[in-house]
Parts: structure tokens; sequence; C-alpha cells
């Protein structure tokens, strides 16, 4: 009787099921084929939805930038784009508060606008981003994300569109960042449990 030799060859050579991410251990958490799967149902949906309504897409930078860039691949209506920049983030604390938005230059007055966010987590900068856009007296104003914590959330939001919800862990990938660092990632890390000690 002879021995059988399977050589298995990862089908995602991209696919990591570890990475270090300056000096901290990530874990494979949602590999990238999952993440264009609901990416795209979001694009149909939010579609659908704005049909004949031309929306107005505001990615939040930087982390949005690879889901905002997918996104709107999948957006089949016609669109406009602009971008904002915030910062509400220290390495892998959330610091508590919003530093100026700046990038709100394209008039908002009676647009369907869709902000476009890669994570909201406590929910305290879509807040004021949200708040900034009101004052322009917007026909709507909606959100998609692509991560949603809703165990850390400390404000109410009205999240239409929603990627995935994910538990109060830090994670980096697919534009989510540790100081900077991992945004490039096509997948999700999740960071390794012995880290957190």
């Amino acid at each position: 009787m002879g021995w059988l030799l399977l050589v298995l060859q990862n089908p995602y050579p991209n696919l990591y099921m570890m990475v270090t991410v300056k000096d901290k251990s990530f874990k494979l958490f949602i590999d990238e084929q999952e993440i264009a799967s609901r990416v795209a149902e979001l694009g149909a949906r939010i579609s659908q939805d704005y049909e004949g309504k031309r929306p107005l897409f505001i990615p939040v930078l930087n982390g949005s930038f690879m889901f905002a860039a997918d996104l709107l691949k999948n957006i089949s209506v016609d669109c406009e784009v602009t971008f904002v920049k915030v910062a509400s983030y220290e390495a892998m604390e959330t610091k508590g508060q919003v530093e100026e938005i700046l990038g709100l230059e394209k008039d908002l007055k009676d647009r369907h606008i869709v902000v476009v966010e890669d994570i909201v987590d406590t929910g305290i900068t879509m807040t004021e981003i949200l708040r900034n856009i009101r004052v322009f007296h917007p026909a709507s104003v909606e959100i998609a994300t692509m991560f949603l914590k809703p165990d850390a959330l400390r404000r109410e939001l009205s999240l239409k569109y929603v990627g995935k919800e994910i538990a109060n862990k830090f994670v980096v990938g697919y534009g989510l960042d540790y100081d900077g660092y991992g945004r490039n990632l096509r997948s999700v890390y999740q960071l390794h449990e012995s880290e957190n000690s």
C-alpha cells in the first residue's frame, strides 16, 4: 500500500493567518473574500435605494479609502464623491474628541448624502461629521460603514448600511490601522490575545 502525498496550495496567496503590525501580532479575523461579498451586497442595496437621486458619497479619510473605492465600484447609479478628513484616534485608543473636519467643499443643500466610513465604534466621530453636514440642509443623510462595533457605541446613530457587526476588539487591515500602519492589508486582523496582557 503506497502513500499519497497531497500538496495543498494556498488558493489565496495574499491571505496570512497571522501578521505583525509595528510591535503587535494580529490573527486573521475576516478574509478578503467575505469583505468583497459584503461590499457587493451593500453596493447593490445602496444603488437600489438611490435610483434617480444622484447621491453624493462622502468617504472619511484615511480609514475608508479601501472600502470607499470598492463600494463605489459596486454603485450602479450616477453619483459624486468628495472626501473629508477628521482625526479622533491616537495609536489604539479613541481620543474621545473630534478635531477639525476638512473637505466639506461641495454644495450639500438638498443633496442625498451617503457618509462612507471604515468602522463605527464609539460613534463620536460620526456624530460630529453628521452635525457638520446637517448644517448645509441636505435632503437626506445616511451612513455606510463596513464595520460596526455595537458594544462600543456611546452615541445613538441610525446606521442603514452596515457591512458587518464585530466585537469590541482592536482590528487592523482593509483601511483600519494601528498607529498609521496596517491599512494596506487586504483582510482584517484582530489583535492576538497574548498582546492584550
